[in-house]
């Protein structure tokens, strides 16, 4: 996972490099939730007992970021960053149309200038060895969200539909979604770049970044 780990940290360092006043963190949960800034998640249930923390570690918070979210603070820590750190889970399940207007809240939203930082892997059917087993279907769909990525396509993501992403077992659907929704509501042209996409251990992951055209 070396490689995937490089195009991570590299896309975060290009994320902070344009200079925004905070992070916002994207991710799939359970429900669609706004967490504080204290609070933390575990790695304890994929066999690491190790804790992360979102931003603050000088007042009380609670271990209940979603994998996703948890994630995306280590990311964060890892690149050094002090920048303030927001996070907000979308529930997985959430109609396209909830998750559009959610990523339009966030460009609404009273916090200073935000960069998002979305977190939600593709598939998990690629292969017989993949935790969803062997999908025909899945290498199409996770092609499809690679493409949409590297067009900055908000269209295309929208367009994803829940029930099939449900069955391939995709965990960023939702998020991508949201995504969407705030290229939308934030106006103006946007491009894409994806540095990285492929399917070890049969879950699909993509690295992209979105920047103004």
């Amino acid at each position: 996972m070396d490689e995937l780990r490089g195009a991570a940290d590299a896309a975060v360092a290009r994320l902070l490099a344009s200079g925004p006043e905070a992070i916002l963190l994207v991710g799939g949960g359970p429900e669609t939730v706004r967490f504080d800034a204290a609070d933390s998640g575990t790695l304890r249930g994929f066999g690491l007992d190790r804790p992360v923390r979102l931003w603050k570690v000088s007042c009380s918070g609670g271990e209940v970021l979603p994998l996703s979210l948890t994630v995306g603070a280590w990311l964060l820590n890892r690149s050094g960053t002090e920048l303030p750190r927001l996070a907000r889970s979308v529930a997985h399940d959430a109609a396209p149309a909830e998750c559009e207007a959610f990523g339009a809240s966030l460009i609404l939203d009273d916090d200073p200038p935000v960069a998002l930082l979305v977190l939600g892997d593709g598939s998990a059917c690629r292969g017989v060895k993949a935790p969803g087993y062997d999908d025909p279907r899945a290498e199409a769909y996770d092609e499809g969200v690679a493409s949409a990525l590297a067009r900055a396509d908000a269209g295309a993501l929208l367009g994803l539909d829940p029930g099939l992403s449900a069955e391939l077992r995709v965990a960023g659907r939702a998020p991508w979604q949201v995504l969407a929704g705030a290229a939308r509501a934030a106006g103006g042209d946007w491009r894409g770049d994806v540095s990285y996409r492929d399917a070890p251990y049969g879950v699909a992951y993509v690295v992209a970044n979105w920047e103004r055209a």
